[in-house]
């Protein structure tokens, strides 16, 4: 029997832990929050999985890898797409109860997908059900340590190997977990950005910690901003599956705008959308354009979107009778800690699950609904994986043949010399301010992007410094993470001097078929040209 430690509560570490606990580890869970509050409770659209009879493996193994614009790791969505069924199966086991319909399991339409595959519970409060029952399961095992207000702070490592974990505890004392493995599950960094659908918890501790130890993190200027949230305060999600079942976008003037952006209009990928309605905002002066659901009917709506229909009430809406104000918000993070496909990270002794791992599933843009699904497969690989020996190089790829090339706080791998750049030097004298780092990046390196605009995000972000790794304070621990992250996305952004998936630059519009690999990040030992050593290495 091993010692497990799974950080985080969202889908892929709970489940991590339950299929640890069954397999006869003992498990220590420890989420920041309490247990339920994690991005998975939020997840409106649903869990994409081949299971009906006019579906196949092969069709979404196809959308996945077109959604990803040409970044994806194939083995990796063949994985995901293969163990996918049976992992949607294992969760109605655990006592999630997925609407049904006259011909049984429900199903919707999202952007992207050739066939409807998408499964939900109470219409649009998938992650909610999935989060309670799995939070349910987890109670029920006895050999589950659970742990709660207690934060990640930085990976233990002793002689390469990850053993376990320094955390901050409810009694505000910074105290170290031993383990034989260590299962990241932390999640995204939505609170990078100004507006963002994930909820405050959300601040990239995971991919912090482990770069700050020397794991390998990929992928990190895909951020996706999803397409529709609501233009009130809180910014809350408005499902792609509203467009799925018949919702367009308006401009002011309630002409249907994507009909000319996209053959596919509404349908069309979540960063085509996402840009097509930052440009409509810019040309109304930045007012939000409209989501017009009202031909679906008010008995649809109520039913299959009621998590949506409060939140209109709230904001005193009614989307039956009127087209709702929407805008885009960071929702999810395709980069992370690069794993392979059983989520092995670079260092021995940790794996990383759910958003906070970059599996290569996901490539540039990930597919919608493909996110709960992810977590559920690899926190199953990870588990069946303990105990097996670490292989050399495990989250090495042939996306990425080229030398290392210094930039930023980081050594960057995948892309060739030529994105090598010269930034401004500062002095790192002034904390970093969490709001405007926040806004800094919304209009530096958000849903539209240029070379200019990063260089001046990179130059600001190195003026700052963060709070000291021995703080007591979650919050300041927090800020610590964002600054270190928002450093090492901008660098990744201004590698990458093409446009991709997610990742939109004015002064580079289009994709580079050279440059269609990932961009790798690794801790940088020496003194460095933009901060100080000792800030490199606190990320």
């Amino acid at each position: 029997m091993a010692s497990i430690l799974v950080i985080g509560s969202g889908l892929g570490g709970l489940l991590a832990a339950v299929r640890a606990a069954d397999a006869g580890h003992h498990v220590v869970l420890v989420t920041k929050s309490v247990l339920p509050e994690s991005n998975t409770r939020y997840a409106q659209g649903g869990i994409a999985a081949a299971l009906f009879r006019d579906d196949s493996v092969d069709a979404h193994v196809l959308d996945t890898l077109r959604a990803g614009a040409g970044l994806c790791e194939p083995a990796a969505v063949r994985v995901l797409c293969e163990e996918g069924p049976a992992r949607v199966r294992d969760l109605i086991r655990f006592g999630v109860d997925f609407d049904r319909d006259e011909s049984g399991v429900a199903r919707g339409l999202e952007a992207a997908h050739s066939r409807s595959r998408v499964v939900h519970a109470g219409g649009d409060a998938t992650g909610a059900a999935v989060e309670a029952a799995l939070v349910a399961t987890v109670r029920r095992r006895a050999s589950i340590d659970v742990r709660e207000h207690t934060m990640l702070v930085d990976l233990v490592v002793d002689g390469g190997i990850v053993g376990g974990a320094r955390v901050l505890g409810p009694d505000n004392v910074q105290r170290s977990v031993e383990a034989d493995a260590v299962i990241l599950a932390t999640g995204g960094a939505g609170a990078l950005y100004t507006h963002t659908t994930n909820p405050s918890v959300a601040t990239g501790d995971g991919v912090a910690a482990a770069y700050r130890a020397g794991a390998d993190v990929a992928d990190l200027e895909f951020y996706q901003f999803h397409p529709t949230a609501l233009a009130v305060p809180g910014t809350p999600l408005v499902s792609e599956a509203v467009r799925g079942e018949g919702a367009v976008l308006r401009n002011l003037l309630a002409d249907r705008f994507m009909l000319a952006e996209h053959p596919d209009a509404e349908l069309a990928p979540r960063d085509v959308v996402a840009r097509a309605i930052a440009r409509q905002m810019e040309r109304q002066g930045g007012a939000p354009v409209r989501l017009d659901a009202t031909a679906l009917g008010r008995e649809l709506l109520e039913t299959r979107f009621p998590t949506i229909t409060s939140a209109c009430r709230a904001a005193g809406l009614d989307w039956a009778i009127e087209a709702i104000p929407v805008a885009p918000a960071a929702h999810y993070w395709m980069g992370g800690v690069a794993t392979d496909t059983w989520a092995r990270t670079s260092l021995p002794g940790l794996f990383a699950v759910g958003e906070v791992a970059r599996t290569g599933a996901h490539g540039a843009n990930r597919l919608a609904s493909n996110s709960l699904l992810e977590a559920a497969v690899f926190a199953d690989r990870a588990v069946r994986a303990l105990g097996q020996p670490w292989p050399a190089g495990a989250t090495r790829t042939a996306n990425r043949p080229h030398p290392p090339v210094e930039f930023s706080a980081s050594s960057i791998h995948g892309l060739p010399d030529e994105t090598a750049i010269k930034l401004p030097s500062a002095d790192a004298n002034t904390l970093v301010d969490r709001p405007a780092l926040q806004q800094l990046l919304w209009d530096l390196a958000g849903v539209h992007r240029s070379g200019g605009g990063l260089a001046t995000a990179a130059a600001l972000l190195a003026e700052w410094t963060a709070p000291e790794h021995t703080s007591t304070s979650v919050a300041a621990l927090e800020d610590r993470n964002l600054l270190g992250l928002g450093r090492l996305l901008v660098a990744a952004a201004l590698a990458r001097k093409e446009s991709r998936g997610a990742h939109y630059r004015s002064d580079f519009p289009e994709p580079r078929p050279e440059l269609a690999r990932s961009v790798s990040q690794t801790r940088h030992d020496q003194p460095l040209p933009l901060v100080a050593a000792q800030e490199a290495i606190a990320c």
